[in-house]
């Protein structure tokens, strides 16, 4: 099977992410899910609430048994989250654990705006998942996050 397109779907990610509503305390963040080369779930930061992330978005659309999760890529514009201020909800990186998905594609690393230290790509690497990262599109994901200090 021929490696996907990353860069097509990563921009595909970063224009859902354009969607997402500014939000002081919060990255503006997309994500795609694909599987056998056709998006099969789509999300953005604060989609269905104030609190959501992209990820989670994407992942809330599927049956977590979906079997395509399985062989799926989830693109997001940022690391999933290993940690959350919402401690109520499940971090990112842990919900793709438990979905199964075997390659995750960032485009950057979260900064220290809101974690002091995200291990998102640790953790997943750590449990098997291949994790690309394409630092030729993180300017353009972090575009639409101009409004926080990314230091």
């Amino acid at each position: 099977m021929p490696e996907p397109d990353h860069h097509y779907w990563m921009n595909r990610a970063i224009e859902l992410s354009r969607r997402s509503p500014q939000a002081p305390g919060a990255f503006s963040v997309g994500a795609v899910i694909v599987a056998d080369g056709a998006e099969i779930a789509t999300g953005y930061s604060r989609e269905t609430d104030p609190k959501v992330h992209a990820e989670e978005s994407a992942l809330d659309k599927l049956d977590p048994h979906d079997p395509r999760l399985r062989q799926a890529t989830l693109y997001s514009t940022l690391e999933p989250c290993s940690e959350r201020a919402t401690k109520t909800r499940l971090p990112c990186t842990d919900r793709v654990l438990a979905a199964g998905i075997p390659v995750v594609v960032i485009a950057w690393r979260e900064p220290s705006t809101f974690v002091e230290n995200c291990v998102g790509v640790e953790k997943l690497r750590e449990h098997g998942v291949r994790v690309l990262e394409l630092p030729d599109l993180a300017e353009a994901a972090m575009a639409v996050n101009r409004h926080l200090d990314l230091s």
